[in-house]
């Protein structure tokens, strides 16, 4: 049987707990009651990203997400939407740079039906992996990346920039999307051997929210995955560090059919899990965390040169993090215009720091995007997940706003100066192809998140849009 360890109360924790467990084959398992409402949620992650992939085979994490939807040893084509659906539940899945997860919402006394799709899945997919189900996931996540990147407006910013911001040959330069010619150049053999390497219960973490029996679901969670065998043959992922800041500033202009002008750029900020990470988002909080904010007021507001404007954080535990300015131009104004207002606003923040309102207010939204996420058994799941896979500590999910909440002015600002500068971004332009195509501006967001779903609709082929 599985040992484990039970978890107390921490301060700043809300009076959440969870338990952590680990079976046999290495698969560890973190539970947390919540008896509020008779649901649960099962949340597995693997530890695996498009930062794992090679030259020449980007995209094949999210690809894989894909076929993992298309049936498994015992559980046949479109399955496992058919049983989580008829079931009362709902599932999903997302594929970033750093893991790739799967995830169900469940009532709480169709649990048992939740654990032992999961188990099919990572224990028997490859009996049901065959060249028909490659060709159709091949052909629907192309469909995604014409749908959400190529034929949209904008939609190849965050490709863009992230190219930019990250050098050639760093994991973190292509995004989970990958290019049309190596998602054509992927093979069955390929898949299978992807699978063999990353789909094993000693690269996964699973977590249980929700109105559950803990010995109870460990008693399934033990019979379903306690003798899918462990892989060690794994290879390490290659070294995303980099220096603290660029060094210079790297433009790179886009003249397309977009509504309006655009100033977009990427920040390279500290990585996910340090201290002055949290300092980076409440900056980029007061910078440009919705219409309080110090960019939205002087933009939108007062010189009235941009319909929106925006400046959020893209946290990475592997690489430098990423803050993320996103600005649309209004009418006829010119970029320099926009940028050079940008840059008054940095200069000014970082000789002055934040003001005592404004980090009571930063801090004060951040908890509650905290609050928001472990609100619901879902969120919580996720969480759990995310700093067990990337931190080694799924405890600390239920204290990461305290760790906020500690944050000086001082450090905020230490942050900004150092890292919140023109030598440190790389910024895409984007102008339009034609005057006519300027006339209706609108708000287009990047997504912060380079996440990418699989549908939610069984025997539909068409994606849902990522978070």
């Amino acid at each position: 049987m599985p040992m484990g360890h039970t978890a107390t109360a921490e301060a700043g924790s809300g009076g959440l707990t969870a338990t952590e467990h680990r079976l046999a084959n290495g698969l560890r398992v973190v539970l947390s009651e919540d008896h509020l409402t008779p649901v649960a949620a099962v949340c597995l992650w693997y530890d695996v990203g498009s930062r794992h992939e090679v030259k020449g085979r980007t995209g094949l994490a999210h690809l894989f997400e894909h076929l993992m939807f298309q049936g498994s040893g015992q559980v046949k084509g479109n399955g496992h939407f058919e049983l989580v659906q008829g079931a009362g539940g709902s599932l999903n899945g997302t594929t970033s740079f750093e893991r790739t997860n799967y995830f169900e919402t469940m009532p709480a006394h169709q649990l048992e039906l939740a654990l032992w799709l999961e188990a099919d899945r990572m224990g028997s997919l490859l009996a049901a992996l065959d060249d028909e189900s490659m060709e159709n996931q091949r052909d629907v996540v192309k469909n995604e990346r014409r749908q959400r990147y190529d034929n949209v407006p904008y939609g190849t910013a965050f490709e863009r920039l992230t190219a930019l911001a990250y050098p050639a040959g760093h994991p973190y330069h292509h995004t989970p999307i990958g290019s049309m010619a190596d998602l054509d150049a992927a093979t069955l053999e390929d898949a299978r051997a992807f699978f063999r390497t990353y789909y094993a219960p000693n690269n996964a973490v699973l977590s249980v929210v929700g109105d559950i029996d803990p010995r109870q679901t460990l008693a399934w969670i033990e019979k379903y995955f306690g003798s899918i065998p462990s892989h060690d043959g794994k290879p390490e992922p290659r070294d995303g560090s980099l220096p603290e800041t660029i060094g210079e500033q790297l433009r790179e202009v886009v003249v397309e059919e977009v509504p309006a002008r655009a100033l977009m750029a990427a920040y390279r900020l500290p990585q996910d899990g340090a201290r002055d990470c949290d300092a980076a988002d409440l900056a980029l909080t007061v910078l440009g965390g919705g219409e309080s904010s110090r960019l939205y007021n002087r933009l939108v507001r007062r010189d009235r040169t941009a319909v929106a404007a925006g400046f959020g954080l893209l946290r990475l535990a592997g690489a430098p993090s990423l803050g993320w300015l996103d600005v649309k131009t209004s009418g006829d104004v010119e970029v320099p215009v926009i940028e050079t207002a940008i840059d008054e606003e940095l200069a000014r923040f970082a000789e002055e720091g934040p003001t005592a309102e404004e980090m009571e207010r930063a801090q004060a939204q951040l908890e509650r995007e905290w609050l928001d996420r472990l609100g619901t058994v879902a969120g919580r799941a996720d969480e759990l997940c995310r700093y067990a896979v990337l931190f080694g500590d799924p405890q600390l999910a239920l204290t990461a706003v305290q760790r906020v909440l500690e944050v000086t002015a001082e450090e905020v600002q230490a942050v900004a100066q150092a890292r919140l500068r023109p030598d440190n971004r790389a910024v895409l332009v984007y102008e339009p192809l034609s005057a006519e195509s300027a006339e209706h501006t609108e708000d287009v967001d990047v997504p912060e998140d380079p996440e990418s779903e699989a549908t939610v609709e069984a025997g539909d082929n068409n994606e849902e849009a990522a978070k």
